[in-house]
């Protein structure tokens, strides 16, 4: 059994679908990134994109999730270069961080090889709210039926 499937934990399964997704891309360390927390309420995720343009980066919210990707678009003078040693990567990526509900992406700018991707958590609500106990309408017997629409066992009384 797994944490998920506990009777106390109702409607998770969506949550529980998106933590098996992430443990699963895990395994990727490339490219390498911070997240940062920035004041009270506000996030930023700086990813190291050496040798990507502005061009080359999309970043994009689908779902819930934020998908940053990386890909050489122009023309390089690789062709006509001989390497004799490549250590930069300068392959194409996808990198994608699950977002609670609410999460807002402010912005994004790419300075010195950087991307930062700034997150706004709003305040959250405190919600909480009184559920009223309804007392069963009294029938002609005296006996009561259930609070949940009348359906509940009925007795006859003979005599």
């Amino acid at each position: 059994m797994t944490l998920f499937e506990s009777p106390f934990l109702l409607g998770f399964e969506q949550f529980e679908r998106t933590l098996n997704r992430i443990a699963k891309s895990a395994g990727d360390g490339y490219p390498p990134y911070n997240i940062e927390q920035l004041g009270d309420n506000g996030i930023r995720i700086t990813i190291a994109v050496a040798g990507f343009t502005k061009d080359d980066l999309d970043v994009a919210v689908e779902e819930n999730q934020l998908v940053i990707r990386g890909k050489h678009r122009g023309e390089h003078d690789d062709q006509n270069r001989v390497f004799l040693h490549r250590g930069i990567a300068a392959r194409q990526f996808q990198r994608a961080f699950v977002l609670a509900d609410g999460i807002e992406v402010v912005g994004a700018g790419l300075d010195n090889g950087l991307l930062s991707i700034d997150l706004e958590r709003p305040t959250a609500e405190q919600v909480s709210r009184k559920i009223e106990i309804k007392a069963p309408p009294k029938t002609s017997s005296g006996l009561g039926s259930s609070a949940l629409g009348g359906v509940g066992p009925r007795i006859k009384v003979t005599g």
